[in-house]
């Protein structure tokens, strides 16, 4: 009967990371959702959409609600672009971590990074709707700081989160 050298790591093909779509789901969602928004706003937008308020919330500046749309749409193109090579160069660096051994999965690391940029997505978002809504109806959601503060503390406690998990994981892996 032979033994099988369990501390080399798996560098067959079957073991290496690939791109899946299923990592960039969530980006992919959050843009079909802007497009979607887009699409359902558009008609009832006037000529001209304030984009830009002062404190007070109060228009400053305006444009055409095609450049409007355009330009908010095409940042959360982007960001799905982003993410979907942020997916590719960390599956490929990912195969090399691999080679060399770790305590990460390393799925979930690509699934942790294609998904930072969520973040940003979800505040162009809240702006685009909040435009929409103000150009509609004449009145603001929420301040889109109070927002975005809301999003970078639930994002940044969802990382400390995953961040002390894997220090626990790599903690047992050592004893």
């Amino acid at each position: 009967m032979t033994t099988v050298d369990q501390s080399t790591p798996d560098t067959s093909k079957a073991a290496e990371l690939i791109f899946r779509w299923k990592y960039v789901l969530l980006p992919l969602a959050i843009l079909l959702l802007a497009v979607v928004l887009a699409v359902a706003f558009y008609p009832q937008l006037n000529a001209e959409v304030a984009y830009r308020f002062d404190i007070n919330g109060s228009p400053q500046s305006w444009l055409s609600r095609g450049m409007v749309v355009m330009v908010m749409l095409l940042a959360q193109l982007v960001f799905a672009a982003a993410a979907i090579v942020i997916t590719w160069g960390v599956a490929k660096l990912g195969n090399s971590m691999q080679r060399a051994g770790g305590v990460l999965k390393l799925q979930e690391l690509v699934v942790l990074m294609s998904n930072m940029v969520v973040l940003p997505q979800i505040i162009l978002g809240f702006a685009m709707l909040d435009i929409f809504i103000y150009d509609i109806y004449g009145s603001h959601i929420m301040p889109i700081w109070l927002f975005a503060l809301i999003i970078m503390v639930l994002g940044g406690i969802a990382l400390a989160i995953l961040f002390a998990r894997y220090f626990m994981r790599s903690r047992s892996a050592r004893q």
